[in-house]
C-alpha cells in the first residue's frame, strides 16, 4: 500500500482550504498513492467567531471529497471537519472515503484539549466541540487502519484498543502546536509505532493561522520498528511512502511484545 499525508496550512477561506486540499489529493493520486490522508480541521482554522457554520456528514465538504476520492479512484481521509454536533457544538470529524467515493468510516476525535496554566494559556476545546465516544478501524484492502485526530496521540490507551481490533496502520490528522510539536510531535508518533507495531501516517497543519497560532507541520510516515521513513519540508505539499507489510508481520514475530502482554493485578 502506498500512502501520502498531505501538508496544509487552513485559513480562515474554506473554499481556499479545500481547493488546495483537492489539490494536493491529485498530486497524491498522480504520485500512485492508494491511501491519501488530509490534516486536522482542513474545512477552516480561525477564529471561532468567524467559522462557517458546520456541515452533516452529507453536506458539501464530505460530498465534495467523496467526489474526489471516486474521481481519482483513491481512498481518501478527509482530514477534519466541523460536523453539526449536539446543543450547539460541533463533532470534530474524520470521514474515510473508498475508490468509488463511498462514505467507509466516520470518526469523532475523542480527547478533546482542555488546558489552562495560570497567566500562559487558558483553552478548552470542550467548549466549543463535544468528543466522540468509539474508536474505529476500518478495512482498506484487506489492510486495518486505525483512526485518530491530533490531542489523541497523548493516549496510547486508544490506539492499544485500535490495535486489539485489528489496526496495522495508525493514521493521525493532526494541527499539533509550534511549541509543543518542536519537542512532542515526533516522538510521540515514533512511540506509537514503537509500542503498538504498527505503520503511523500522519498528516498536519503547518504555519500561520488566526488568531496568532503557529501550526508545527513535519507530517510523517513511521514504520513498526520506530524509523521515520518518510517526512515533509516545512512546506505545504504531499509526501508519499510504501507500507510493507511482510516487514510489519516479521517484527510482530521476532520482537513478539503485543503476544507477551500481561495485564497487571489492580
Amino acid at each position: 500500500m502506498r500512502v501520502a499525508v498531505c501538508q496544509l496550512n487552513s485559513r480562515t477561506d474554506q473554499a481556499a482550504n479545500v481547493k488546495v486540499a483537492r489539490e494536493l489529493l491529485a498530486r497524491a493520486a498522480e504520485a500512485g498513492a492508494d491511501l491519501a490522508v488530509l490534516p486536522e480541521y482542513t474545512d477552516y482554522l480561525g477564529p471561532g467567531d468567524q467559522a462557517p457554520p458546520p456541515e452533516p456528514v452529507d453536506g458539501p465538504y464530505a460530498t465534495g471529497f467523496a467526489q474526489a476520492a471516486r474521481e481519482h479512484r483513491m481512498w481518501v481521509v478527509a482530514g477534519s471537519f466541523h460536523e453539526a454536533g449536539p446543543e450547539g457544538r460541533t463533532y470534530n470529524t474524520a470521514l474515510v472515503f473508498d475508490r468509488t467515493g463511498t462514505l467507509a468510516a466516520t470518526y469523532r476525535k475523542i480527547h478533546l484539549y482542555d488546558v489552562e496554566i495560570p497567566g500562559r494559556v487558558s483553552f478548552h476545546e470542550s467548549r466549543s466541540v463535544a468528543p466522540g465516544d468509539t474508536p474505529v478501524v476500518v478495512d482498506v484492502e484487506g489492510v486495518r487502519v486505525g483512526l485518530s485526530i491530533c490531542y489523541d496521540l497523548r493516549f496510547p490507551e486508544l490506539y492499544r484498543r485500535l490495535v486489539d481490533d485489528g489496526a496495522q496502520l495508525l493514521l493521525v490528522p493532526a494541527a499539533f502546536m509550534l511549541h509543543t510539536g518542536r519537542d512532542h510531535w515526533e516522538v510521540l508518533l515514533r512511540a506509537r509505532a514503537i509500542e503498538n507495531q504498527c505503520y503511523v501516517a500522519a498528516a498536519a497543519q503547518i504555519g500561520d493561522h488566526d488568531p496568532g497560532r503557529t501550526c508545527y507541520g513535519r507530517s510523517m510516515v513511521i514504520d513498526p520498528w520506530g524509523l521515520v521513513v518518510a517526512q515533509a519540508p516545512d512546506q505545504i505539499g504531499v509526501t508519499v511512502a510504501d507500507l510493507d507489510l511482510e516487514r510489519l508481520a516479521q517484527i510482530r514475530a521476532e520482537l513478539p511484545s503485543l503476544a507477551n502482554r500481561r495485564l497487571a493485578a489492580r
